[in-house]
């Protein structure tokens, strides 16, 4: 199969390779999440961040994104959200996020808590198959890309879904504004 973005020498339907996806996400596209559409392709874990992944690859950073998981607490109680944005943003986690969240303050999740409560790998970490109940926040801008790279729950591998799909997810809201163009500074 030909994968639909990229210079990928080998690409499969998800479907095919569910023994290679972190098990939660595997659990969701045998469940709730149509992997119609959806591509595998293989990938060294050595090359799973994304500038790197882009460039042995073939994929400009606004054909990637990025799933990252924050912690949102108002008084005593904290909730785990994950935030979608193309690669060449970052999620405006103070202001978007924590106002869409309804939460007094809002900063990522540490490394240990994004991992033992998604089940994924650092560095794999995908909107698909994230545990229920969580909020999956998309920017728009991801929702209307055709196909957009995201992980397969493990570092080695990773997911080419159209943004309509991520869209469409389980807990999914799709938010204008959520990305933020990342800016240099100190250079």
């Amino acid at each position: 199969m030909r994968a639909p973005i990229g210079n990928f020498t080998d690409a499969w339907p998800v479907t095919d390779k569910l023994d290679l996806l972190a098990p939660p996400v595997a659990a969701a596209l045998r469940g709730p999440v149509p992997a119609d559409g959806i591509v595998y392709v293989d990938s060294d874990p050595d090359d799973a961040d994304t500038a790197r992944f882009g460039e042995v690859h073939g994929i400009p950073p606004e054909q990637s994104a990025n799933c990252v998981v924050v912690a949102a607490r108002r008084g005593q109680e904290a909730t785990l959200a994950a935030c979608v944005v193309l690669a060449h943003t970052r999620a405006d986690v103070n202001r978007t996020v924590r106002r869409e969240l309804g939460a007094r303050k809002a900063s990522f999740a540490p490394m240990e808590t994004a991992v033992g409560e998604s089940g994924m790998e650092y560095g794999g970490i995908t909107p698909v198959g994230l545990p229920p109940g969580w909020p999956l926040l998309v920017d728009a801008a991801v929702a209307d890309t055709p196909y957009a790279v995201v992980g397969s729950g493990r570092r080695r591998g990773k997911l080419l879904v159209p943004g309509k799909v991520l869209a469409g997810l389980p807990g999914a809201r799709v938010l204008g504004g959520l990305g933020l163009h990342a800016t240099r500074t100190g250079d």
